[in-house]
């Protein structure tokens, strides 16, 4: 079992199962999430990020591990807790005739400390929408309104499952700024997708899931760093484009500059580069 929870942590999991009969959902999954950072789940439809998530918020029991969530069993489903953590699920209900502030302010009387309404409004760019109808807003401002109703009451971590899912890309933008809102408040965040670029644009570190189990985990940028693999890419002598993959670039790069040294010449639009997020989670989930 891990260690006992430390400031610095809000989320432990350690060999985390949950079966559905003769079908293991998770595989003795493992990570930490520490304060203040921003970590994504990330993995194909099915993959089992939303299963874990649910054991984390406490709406499901897990069928064996170690879970702790800002220091506690969720699986106790402790008053205390729920008030420290907010949920943004992939789709949400709302009476349709209340005003954006009016439902903000009625989440916020659900909480014994809050945040201010007009600041939540403001932080999470609802202030022009204030009084509209929820069921007059644009797809974006839905997400902002999420957002919004997990935030008012001031959690120290926020849950977002699949918070773009069927968006369109003005809509995905709008929700990102949103969840870049909650990281510079300090929260921590805990973040599902399935897209890339998501994860690549938000996240501080990411595990990559497939079939319930992690296949990979650490930032964006250094799972491709991680990789035991170079792009070389140039133009030939020709000018036409060519890119070699070599788990050692030095002595490719040599031979082409030699050759071009040899020519009189320089190499045209030479790049040596690391697998990107989106290389390594294609390989990994194939």
């Amino acid at each position: 079992m891990m260690s006992a929870m430390s400031g610095e942590v809000a989320i432990e999991v350690e060999a985390l199962r949950k079966d559905y009969g003769d079908r293991r959902a998770v595989r003795d999954v493992s990570f930490t999430v520490r304060r203040g950072e921003v970590f994504g789940l990330l993995g194909p439809n099915g993959a089992g990020k939303t299963t874990t998530v649910e054991i984390l918020e406490g709406y499901r029991a897990r069928t064996a591990g170690h879970v702790a969530v800002l220091g506690v069993d969720p699986g106790e489903r402790a008053a205390a807790l729920r008030e420290r953590v907010g949920i943004v699920l992939q789709s949400a209900g709302l009476y349709r005739h209340l005003t954006v502030r009016e439902a903000v302010a009625h989440w916020a009387a659900l909480y014994p400390a809050p945040r201010d309404v007009e600041e939540t409004l403001a932080v999470t760019g609802l202030e022009a929408a204030a009084e509209r109808r929820t069921r007059m807003l644009s797809g974006g401002q839905l997400r902002r309104l999420d957002f919004a109703l997990a935030l008012v009451g001031d959690p120290e971590l926020v849950f977002l499952d699949e918070p773009t899912t069927g968006f369109d890309p003005a809509a995905r933008r709008q929700a990102w700024e949103a969840v870049r809102s909650l990281a510079r408040l300090g929260k921590t965040v805990l973040l599902t997708t399935h897209y890339l670029d998501e994860a690549q644009a938000l996240a501080d570190r990411v595990a990559i899931v497939k079939d319930g189990a992690i296949l990979a985990e650490g930032s964006p940028a250094s799972l491709g760093a991680a990789a035991r693999r170079y792009r070389v890419a140039w133009r030939d002598a020709a000018g036409a484009p060519r890119a070699e993959e070599v788990a050692d670039p030095t002595v490719l790069v040599h031979r082409l500059t030699a050759d071009a040294l040899a020519r009189g010449e320089g190499v045209a639009e030479l790049s040596v580069t690391r697998p990107s997020l989106e290389d390594v989670y294609l390989e990994l989930t194939a």
